[in-house]
């Protein structure tokens, strides 16, 4: 296991970039063939046109995963330093993160908090570029596999009962969960499992009116429903000093929020 290395995936999968290359590649070919071969300069225009449009589309998308991966630009890393750093919490007792792909936060988490129990759950599932034994593996390799339990489940009905956890994190994920139509309601969800008391940081894309609505409104909902402490900071893309502009736009990270308080 010396030499292995932990692999926490990234926001612009491989096989993105693998297929528009290959697109790409297909185009160029396709253009030849047209304007050389069989004589249909149209033909070929169009091929070569669209040929540009996908090459210049997968060099852009390379770009970000550099941007994005651990060990690169680190971009992933330091959107976790952010949520990490916004929950106001001891690191005594159990740490529920929610929705945890390969595991990176979990990770970071249980290295900031060492004396902190963690349940880490995800869906997982082939549509994701990530798995429970690749979580456990990473585990294994940063030397914190003793303190996590990784868990399948549905961050829109999760698995365990009120007020269990004395903190929850959440990154990017909300906005992803397919059985919940309104994503307000993961967000209950997730506050259900903390304590009274208890502390919490959720960044998602809150400030996405069509996912979240008004913000202002949703927090003091919140407020009504309990929720002793609560704080919203949107457009977060254009705050982070780490993040670059390129990677702000609607396909891409646009909308970037964090709520964090206590219970």
């Amino acid at each position: 296991m010396m030499n292995e290395k932990t692999n926490y995936g990234n926001w612009v999968p491989e096989k993105a970039l693998y297929m528009l290359f290959g697109l790409a590649a297909v185009f160029l070919v396709a253009a030849v063939i047209c304007g050389v071969c069989v004589k249909v300069p149209v033909a070929a225009v169009i091929c070569a046109v669209i040929c540009v449009l996908t090459l210049a589309m997968a060099v852009y998308m390379f770009v970000c995963h550099e941007k994005f991966a651990f060990g690169k630009g680190n971009m992933m890393a330091g959107v976790h330093k952010h949520l990490v750093e916004h929950l106001e919490w001891d690191g005594n007792g159990q740490l529920l993160d929610i929705g945890c792909g390969a595991a990176a936060l979990t990770i970071r988490c249980a290295k900031e908090f060492p004396k902190a129990k963690i349940t880490a759950m995800d869906y997982w599932g082939a549509q994701w570029n990530y798995a429970k034994e690749q979580c456990e593996r990473n585990a294994k390799l940063e030397g914190v596999y003793d303190r996590i339990t990784f868990q399948k489940g549905d961050a829109a009905k999760l698995d365990y009962a009120d007020e269990t956890f004395d903190a929850a994190v959440s990154n990017f994920v909300f906005h992803e969960v397919h059985s919940a139509k309104d994503k307000r309601d993961v967000v209950r969800e997730a506050l259900r499992m903390v304590k009274k008391g208890g502390a919490f940081s959720f960044q998602d894309m809150f400030s996405q009116k069509a996912l979240y609505g008004n913000m202002d409104e949703f927090v003091e909902s919140l407020k009504a429903d309990g929720i002793s402490e609560i704080h919203y900071i949107g457009n977060l893309e254009k705050k982070l000093d780490f993040i670059p502009g390129y990677v702000s736009a609607p396909w891409m990270i646009s909308g970037m929020g964090i709520i964090y308080g206590r219970k």
